[in-house]
């Protein structure tokens, strides 16, 4: 017996080595973030000081670190911080400067336009976020020029798609928690994208491009014009950007792809149903064939079961996988009980291959900025932002119906069958369908922001000192509607499915039914409904609907200066106050929301007495519910920078401490905290650097306020009658939560351009969080089976017994769960002018990390702990890195890049096993097989330079096609896993830079 509950640890010994030889090799730089970064950040990849030329004194320069509130020259911030200049971002060409960002190895976890694509009702579909540890988008603060931004849906995050990209001239990445500088959510750290607000001149950015399988077609077009005038004190600043990416579309039915591309296996994890054999519970295969539905129908239960129909409605009998047999009891011979699955046979009716790839996306931004500087080193700013995304995607193919009760009398039935069931002496059957010829539901999906911000920033004299000061008001406001087409609602389909004939006519057997506009439809065979039997059925415009508005108000007010000296030098003092208010409002319609004042009945909405008018929740999916949420926010901190050392013989030292009270009015006040410091020490190049935390996340509208989401799972694991089933997961908020509270620790160590070798730079930082009152809930699989199993603290909130459109599992958030993760960052660079006597330089670049353990502990008696590092069905892998190198010149420009992440798991929860097995848990399921592959993609790209104003660059991305590894889940799904692998193939991508 082979057994496995972690993945094995041996492989991050031989990674690090293999990563330091990399580094070295010349496949990395890192960024150390000293007070100097930002100036330097610009030139990250591609420029140095020319050789013979002296470097400017930068220690001279006021710049905002944003790891800390201080913004006073020579300062060094404890906590790293990674940049990525304008150079970096522009070489990378991609249409979207979040997906630059979010290929750094911190950032685990984020969402874009490639993930969500499976999904109805969550209604993130397109909406690009950042996700630092893997601790999830809601934990990681993500400013525009060190000011919050409305978020565009209501977890709070906002949409990276709408901040204007052509204006950042670098992003700066702090891996650590921030609250204490900048309050809730910097708990992973913060993101912060820095404009040039002072930009002259005039630019623009064309880019196109397309995968190898010929989708996907992308247009991007970006602008940007500044000007000074009255003498260099009016700044005016406006930028625009259109971005068309045409998405990567579903495939038919069975294992087919959009385009050419051949990977998908409909991996799955096959559940036999049986726990105490001897034997695994779940078994890895390909070809996973549900046998409760075929693509034009089956018969599925009964002495007919196994009688399919083909596209011309004529029966025969199907082709099940392993050898299977049907046993007139619903079930098949030698397949898999527990979630109803054959292993190959027919799979033209599975639906997995039936989601979009990557959501197709639309967007438009502008964006304005007007300062005055009404004094010297005093400004008085509006911005404008205004910005619309627009997606669209396929969740999935038909309509997949596993239980239906079908008469043998109805009408569209052929004779043969209906013969077979007087010879039964059987007047109905049970029947599934993937409705095959329905048209496919479409999920759209339209966010609006309007942003306006109004600020002073500047400095002044006092107390004998000079003060810096930053004070702004912002008003955010995001409207997002997503609408459903072609979706089905079940009691309609139902009655629709159940024909007869009256007076010589095919009519709906239901008379209340046929009253309120009922058509029938023939599900035995690819005969289209007709148009009144859709619009009835599954309306194609008036589907179901979200309407939600959000606004964010924030007024903040920042000092920061040198009021006194120290032995040691001067010591910085920071502090400000913010108040901030979060409100949002949603709307649906009746049909998913339920009848009441918000949700009436209309001409698009009639009422219909065949649907729950009470409840709601009568579509497949998308049956979104109305709610509405807010609460305000009042914090104070301190921020002190106390210099301790100054001499060339024992180094510079400085300690960086910082505190912050934050009142909630939903949950009272909380305190958070920072103590670090740094040390230049008088090793050459040597600097130590540490910090200790106290951070929190507020719970955000969602998990306060939020109505309740409404998610269809089909082929849920019914553990009671060993049998799958329909049901919706039904996530709703909790207004008693409290805000999370984490402690941070980081140790780090830095080899800064020594004497010896100046264009080198090491950082390996160690970094431990600890997450106590998490903020989560247990899968609907997770409270089924602890109930199985005895707990009955789980047995009230489901219902699997009931007929299809009523069976549900309600999750609910609490504050019970608690997280702790480790590991450790590493950055390597090195810079060489004049490689081989060639001009230009040569730079690499190389960022690592590795998770030591994310141990999730659910804080429920029962629920053993689960170590997700090295999880790669989900967002933390033992090993990611990338890996950059540039040689660049006067003239052109190439640039390698690779980017890797490790071997992984499907679950660490689960115990490998051939035979002999354990008795399989809800905590510890068996399984035969536990391993999911890693990932090396490759990059290239290259500029052509026609002086200092034109650019014509190319880039391919995943240049050896690299296909995506299965996910494999116990549900029936597309199963690869977007946010670690890529899913769309190779990509070309081509355009032109030029400024004036």
């Amino acid at each position: 017996m082979k057994m496995r509950t972690a993945i094995h640890r041996q492989r991050a010994g031989a990674s690090l080595v293999a990563l330091v030889a990399v580094a070295l090799a010349g496949t990395a730089q890192a960024q150390e973030q000293t007070q100097d970064a930002p100036e330097t950040a610009a030139q990250a990849l591609a420029q140095t000081t020319p050789t013979g030329v002296a470097a400017p004194d930068r220690q001279a320069a006021e710049i905002v670190v944003t790891g800390s509130r201080i913004t006073t020259s020579g300062f060094n911030a404890p906590t790293p911080t990674t940049v990525i200049g304008e150079e970096q971002i522009t070489a990378n060409a991609q249409p979207n400067i979040f997906t630059t960002i979010a290929q750094l190895p911190s950032l685990q976890g984020s969402t874009g336009a490639s993930t969500g694509t499976f999904s109805t009702s969550s209604g993130q579909q397109g909406l690009s976020s950042f996700s630092l540890r893997g601790l999830q988008p809601i934990r990681t603060l993500t400013l525009l020029d060190g000011q919050r931004v409305v978020g565009a849906n209501v977890t709070g995050v906002p949409d990276i798609s709408m901040f204007p990209q052509l204006l950042v001239k670098r992003v700066d990445v702090v891996t650590g928690g921030a609250s204490a500088s900048y309050g809730s959510d910097a708990v992973g750290g913060v993101v912060n994208f820095i404009t040039d607000t002072r930009f002259e001149g005039f630019k623009g950015n064309i880019l196109g491009s397309i995968t190898k399988y010929g989708d996907d077609e992308t247009a991007l077009v970006q602008a940007a014009w500044g000007k000074s005038f009255l003498d260099d004190r009016l700044h005016v600043v406006v930028s625009g950007e259109y971005d068309h990416e045409g998405g990567v579309g579903a495939g038919d039915f069975g294992t087919d792809l959009a385009g050419s591309r051949d990977w998908y296996r409909a991996t799955t994890l096959m559940n036999t149903g049986q726990t105490n054999n001897g034997l695994p519970q779940f078994n890895y295969r390909d070809f996973a064939q549900p046998y409760q539905y075929a693509r034009y129908g089956l018969i599925n239960n009964g002495p007919l079961q196994g009688i399919a129909f083909d596209a011309n409605g004529t029966p025969y009998n199907f082709n099940y996988g392993s050898n299977g047999q049907p046993l007139g009891n619903g079930q098949v011979s030698n397949c898999y009980r527990g979630n109803s699955f054959c292993e190959g046979g027919d799979l033209s009716g599975a639906p997995g291959s039936g989601a979009s790839l990557k959501s197709a996306l639309e967007r438009i931004n502008g964006y304005g900025r007007i300062g005055y500087d009404f004094a010297e080193n005093n400004e008085a700013y509006v911005t404008v932002n205004i910005a619309q995304v627009k997606t669209h995607n396929q969740p999935s193919p038909g309509y997949n119906r596993p239980s239906l009760t079908v008469q043998c009398a109805n009408p569209f039935l052929p004779q043969l069958v209906r013969d077979r069931c007087t010879a039964a002496g059987i007047t109905s059957f049970g029947f599934g369908t993937s409705n095959g010829s329905f048209p496919d539901p479409r999920v759209d999906t339209d966010r609006k922001q309007y942003r306006f911000v109004g600020g002073l920033k500047g400095a002044f004299d006092a107390v004998g000192t000079s003060w810096n000061y930053d004070a702004y008001y912002e008003h955010g406001i995001t409207i997002s509607d997503i609408r459903v087409r072609d979706i089905v609602l079940q009691n309609r389909y139902v009655a629709a499915t159940n024909a007869t004939t009256l007076n010589g006519a095919i009519v709906c057997a239901d008379p209340v039914a046929r009253a309120n506009g009922c058509q029938p439809i023939n599900i035995f065979g690819n005969f289209a409904p007709s148009d009144a039997a859709l619009a009835y059925v599954a309306p194609h415009e008036n589907g179901p609907f979200q309407h939600t508005k959000l606004t964010q108000d924030v007024l903040s007010a920042n000092f920061s200066g040198n009021p006194f000296d120290s032995w040691a030098g001067p010591v910085s003092v920071a502090f400000g106050g913010e108040y901030r208010r979060e409100f949002y409002r949603v709307n649906a319609d009746p049909y998913g929301a339920g009848v009441s004042d918000i949700s009436p009945n209309s001409a698009d909405y009639p009422a219909d007495p065949l649907l729950n008018s009470t409840l709601g929740s009568n579509w497949a999916a998308g049956n979104y519910k109305n709610g509405s949420g807010k609460y305000d926010v009042y914090e104070g901190y301190v921020e002190v920078d106390l210099p301790l050392l100054n001499s060339d013989s024992i180094g510079r030292a400085n300690l960086n401490g910082a505190a912050r009270a934050t009142h909630y009015s939903t949950s009272g006040t909380v305190w958070t905290w920072k103590v670090g410091g740094t040390w230049d020490t008088p090793l050459d190049g040597i600097r130590l650097r540490a910090v200790t935390s106290r951070d929190v996340r507020a719970p955000n509208l969602s998990e306060l306020f939020a109505a309740p989401t409404v998610t269809t799972v089909p082929n849920f694991n019914d553990p009671f009658r060993n049998q799958a089933v329909q049901i919706f997961q039904n996530t709703i908020g909790n207004p008693n939560l409290k805000p999370e509270v984490a402690r941070n620790t980081e140790l780090g160590i830095v080899l800064s351009r020594p004497s010896w070798l100046p264009g080198l730079s090491l950082s390996f930082d160690y970094y431990r969080i600890k997450l106590d009152g998490v903020v989560s809930t247990l899968s609907a699989d997770q409270i089924v089976r602890f109930c199985f199993e005895g707990n009955q603290a789980f047995c009230g909130g489901f219902q699997l017994d009931g007929p299809q459109g009523t069976n549900f599992v309600n999750v609910q958030p609490f504050n019970l769960a608690s997280w702790k993760t480790s590991g450790f960052d590493i950055e390597a660079s090195y810079q060489w002018q004049q490689p081989l006597g060639l001009p230009g330089s040569f730079t690499v670049r190389a960022l690592a990390t590795h998770i030591q353990k994310f141990i999730v502990s659910a804080g429920i008696a029962g629920v053993d702990p689960v170590d997700q590092a090295g999880n790669n069905a989900g967002a933390t892998p033992d090993w990611k890195w990338l890996a950059v190198q540039t040689y660049d010149s006067d003239r052109f420009s190439l640039t390698l890049q690779e980017r890797w992440i490790s071997d992984g798991t499907f679950g660490n929860q689960y115990v490998v096993c051939q035979s002999s097995c354990p008795v399989s848990t809800g905590n510890h399921p068996t399984i035969d097989y536990n391993t999911m592959k890693g990932a090396f993609y490759v990059d290239v790209g290259a500029t052509i330079k026609f002086g200092d104003n034109l650019q014509l660059y190319g880039k391919i991305d995943n240049l050896f096609d690299k296909d995506p590894v299965a996910s494999p889940q116990t549900n029936t799904g597309l199963d690869v896993n977007p946010a670690l692998y890529d899913t769309l193939g190779r990509i070309y991508r081509a355009g032109i830079r030029f400024n004036f």
